[in-house]
């Protein structure tokens, strides 16, 4: 029998701190065509226009928007729920989606959303988180972020979940990205030589990817699976 095409990981993309969907789509769709060609990408604005200075100004143009808001000390949120919903409504909206890509702000939220999922305490109206791809992530309660109250439990016991992260050498969340791999069971990861933005892939960069997708799909085609069985009984 034919064997089936592995269909493409549909997945909605996070972008960073006061920057928006078509900035960080701009840096992603640098990665190479053997890459793009098996995602099915949606780049999707932060509610909240930014509250204050964009650190991308010299080099992209704005509006700027922010996914939800923090003290200077990071210990307390604004707008954290309502971002949750947010992000809810546009995936049930234009979905379903099979995972999330995030960077910098973005990727703090993504890390958090499959703990805060599996908790009943977001995503709740969507279907289940199946992989994370992170970029220059952290998590909720480490050393810089405080928990909100409901990350308080997200990596309370191993996440399944898989999961690529990007971590670089001179990033100054570089330290926050690798502590983030410990509530990761058998993370997938690229290093790359650059601060804190979104990196070109090079040849092993872009193996390590290609490897990464392939066990999406593999867990994708479970996950459908299970669906189509479920339907029928």
């Amino acid at each position: 029998m034919e064997s089936q095409i592995p269909r493409k990981p549909r997945i909605l993309c996070l972008h960073g701190f006061r920057t928006s969907a078509e900035i960080f789509k701009r840096q992603v769709l640098r990665w190479p065509a053997a890459v793009l060609d098996k995602l099915d990408l949606i780049f999707l604005d932060a509610p909240y226009p930014a509250q204050g200075k964009s650190g991308v100004e010299r080099f992209f143009d704005p509006p700027y928007y922010e996914w939800f808001q923090a003290t200077e000390d990071f210990t307390e949120y604004t707008n954290f729920e309502e971002c949750l919903a947010f992000i809810e409504d546009n995936m049930m909206k234009s979905g379903p989606f099979d995972g999330f890509l995030g960077f910098s702000q973005g990727a703090l939220l993504s890390a958090a959303l499959p703990g805060m999922q599996r908790d009943g305490l977001a995503l709740t109206r969507v279907p289940r988180i199946k992989f994370l791809i992170i970029i220059s992530g952290a998590k909720f309660g480490g050393p810089k972020f405080a928990h909100h109250k409901l990350t308080s439990n997200a990596y309370s016991s191993p996440l399944e979940c898989p999961s690529l992260h990007i971590i670089g050498e001179t990033d100054f969340m570089k330290q926050e990205s690798i502590s983030l791999l410990e509530y990761f069971v058998d993370p997938f990861v690229i290093n790359h030589p650059k601060g804190h933005t979104i990196p070109e892939l090079d040849e092993k960069s872009t193996e390590v990817m290609l490897g990464f997708i392939e066990r999406i799909q593999k867990t994708m085609a479970t996950a459908d699976e299970q669906i189509y069985l479920n339907a029928e009984t």
